[in-house]
């Protein structure tokens, strides 16, 4: 049975460079290794514990739950928007952390890994993912990182699933977080 890594990319944009370094490891994942998008963050409304009781927690909400609970680990997929964790990902984690000791994130490995124009590649935002998920109880694969400077012009014209050293160090996450399960 292959391992599930289901992967959260932090950035809403059809064309961003974190969803298609997401969508690279989508296509590198070994035979043993599935590896899924969650589609709908957007769709997630901002976490509101009065929201949050059985039988009115919200459609999307409640699908994001399932998916990460059925999940085997997580790779979130971060940008960095000003210094820090976009908006949608922290939302995510967020749900995913509750209730509280008992989210769908407990004890689930989890990997963070992005891309950013800036010369350290978004260390700052991942740094701040590792965080929040670790405090939601999540394994956190603290040697399982990959930031990629330059997103700009590194993937202006290349796809990251067609840089040699990106599919490399993408596909050392992958088989390690899959090794963490």
């Amino acid at each position: 049975m292959a391992v599930r890594i289901l992967t959260l990319v932090g950035s809403l944009r059809a064309g961003s460079h974190n969803r298609r370094l997401a969508e690279a490891a989508v296509q590198i994942a070994p035979e043993h290794v599935e590896v899924g998008l969650f589609e709908g963050l957007d769709a997630v409304p901002f976490y509101n514990e009065d929201i949050d009781a059985e039988g009115t927690v919200p459609a999307q909400a409640a699908k994001l739950r399932d998916a990460a609970k059925e999940a085997d680990a997580l790779l979130l997929v971060s940008p960095e928007y000003n210094g820090t964790i976009p908006a949608v990902l922290k939302n995510a984690i967020d749900w995913l952390s509750r209730p509280y000791g008992a989210g769908a994130l407990s004890g689930k490995p989890v990997a963070v890994v992005g891309t950013a124009f800036g010369q350290y590649g978004g260390v700052w935002a991942q740094d701040e993912a590792r965080k929040a998920v670790r405090i939601a109880g999540a394994d956190v694969a603290e040697d399982l990182t990959l930031s990629i400077p330059g997103s700009v012009v590194r993937f202006a014209d290349l796809h990251p699933v067609e840089d040699p050293e990106v599919t490399e160090k993408l596909g050392v996450v992958i088989e390690g977080l899959a090794a963490r399960v």
